[in-house]
């Protein structure tokens, strides 16, 4: 297990996301020139995340949502900026194929928990934190088993079993069951909400 878990997953993460992202590509393009419509001029999602260790990098999605404000200047609410492109794009979840970008690099891995907002890092508790001893993941045993669709305590921890049971079966368990949920388009959103209300703390 130590050995997939510290150089054979890094490894198949680099060839996997490469051939993908080769794969990929026309379908990368094409999205990319919609959402320049779309969203006028900028296609892609770019913000800070905590990734291993708690390292920060800059992550990367398609922008699935515009940025029109209200008269007092502050964004509106998600569900009235999610462009109908958007909402496609986000429901076959093709908003993620520019993280492949981010495996790459070595920011985040194939499977593993998602990277949250900075501002939750003083808000997880011992535990919880231990979501950060591995790097972050495109999909993960949270995502296979509620996405969006579950509350924030579960979601955690899921995260931490699956840190805690690494392994080059749940992974390729994981990989199947991602492919199930997104082919049914399931736990897209949190019941009420367009993703997943924001995490407030224990």
């Amino acid at each position: 297990m130590q050995l997939y878990r510290n150089y054979l997953k890094r490894v198949l993460d680099l060839l996997v996301s490469l051939f993908a992202f080769c794969l990929l590509l026309p379908l990368f393009i094409v999205v990319t020139a919609l959402l320049f419509i779309a969203n006028q001029g900028s296609p892609f999602f770019v913000q800070a995340r905590p990734g291993k260790n708690e390292r920060i990098f800059r992550l990367v999605k398609f922008k699935t949502m515009n940025d029109k404000k209200d008269a007092a200047g502050n964004l509106l609410p998600d569900g009235e900026r999610l462009t109908g492109i958007g909402k496609f794009i986000r429901k076959t979840s093709l908003d993620e194929i520019p993280q492949l970008i981010n495996v790459i690099k070595g920011d985040m891995s194939l499977i593993g928990p998602r990277p949250l907002l900075v501002e939750y890092l003083s808000l997880y508790s011992d535990t919880q934190k231990q979501r950060h001893n591995v790097r972050p993941g495109i999909t993960g045993w949270a995502q296979v088993n509620g996405r969006n669709a579950i509350g924030w305590q579960k979601k955690f921890e899921l995260d931490v079993w699956y840190v805690n049971n690494l392994n080059f079966l749940l992974d390729c368990k994981i990989i199947v069951f991602t492919l199930m949920k997104v082919v049914k388009s399931e736990g897209i959103s949190q019941q009420g909400h367009v993703t997943m209300t924001k995490f407030q703390g224990n």
